[in-house]
Order: C-alpha cells, then structure tokens, then sequence
C-alpha cells in the first residue's frame, strides 16, 4: 500500500499537467471513411468521440479536453482519423516534469 493510500489521500492527476488549447486541429477526421466501428469512441478515455447516424464525431471542443493518447487514431479501423501532436506548448503541458 502506498503512503497515499495508507492515509486516505487520492493523488489528483489533472494536478500534475494543464491543457493549452492548440491553436489549430491535430486530429483530422474524415467522415466519408468512417464505417461506424466505433473504436474511437470506446477507447477514448475523456469520450470525445460520439457516433451520431452510424458514424463517430469528435467534439468540437476537443482541444481543450484530449489528453493526446493517440488510442483514437490506433482504434480506427477505416483510416479516418488522423493523429498529430499539437506544437510545443500547446496541448498537455506537464507542471512538474
């Protein structure tokens, strides 16, 4: 058991790291290609993804809330997403590293 959990504390995560909005997109999705598998909406694990008439949606806040995984991108078995990390000092931003 560690000393957190020995007493009673819970570390909080989005404690350690701030989002920056990307100026721009990073994830690129083509609509046209999704199949509806919907790997990307149940692997993403701040669910940014959503399907809507048998095809996924990215949020249109995604900028604000991806953790950058990149699990979307590996998921998708169509091809339609397409993964980039945001430049540097956008995106996930450690405070402590």
């Amino acid at each position: 058991m560690s000393r957190k959990e020995e007493h009673g504390e819970k570390l909080d995560k989005f404690a350690l790291s701030e989002i920056v909005p990307a100026p721009s997109d990073f994830i690129l999705f083509d609509a046209e290609k999704c199949t509806g598998c919907s790997g990307c909406v149940i692997i993403c694990p701040m669910d940014l993804w959503k399907m809507r008439e048998g095809r996924a949606r990215l949020e249109a806040d995604y900028r604000e809330k991806c953790m950058e995984c990149g699990s979307c991108f590996i998921a998708c078995e169509s091809g339609a997403i397409d993964f980039t990390y945001p430049p540097g000092g956008s995106g996930v931003v450690y405070k402590f590293a």
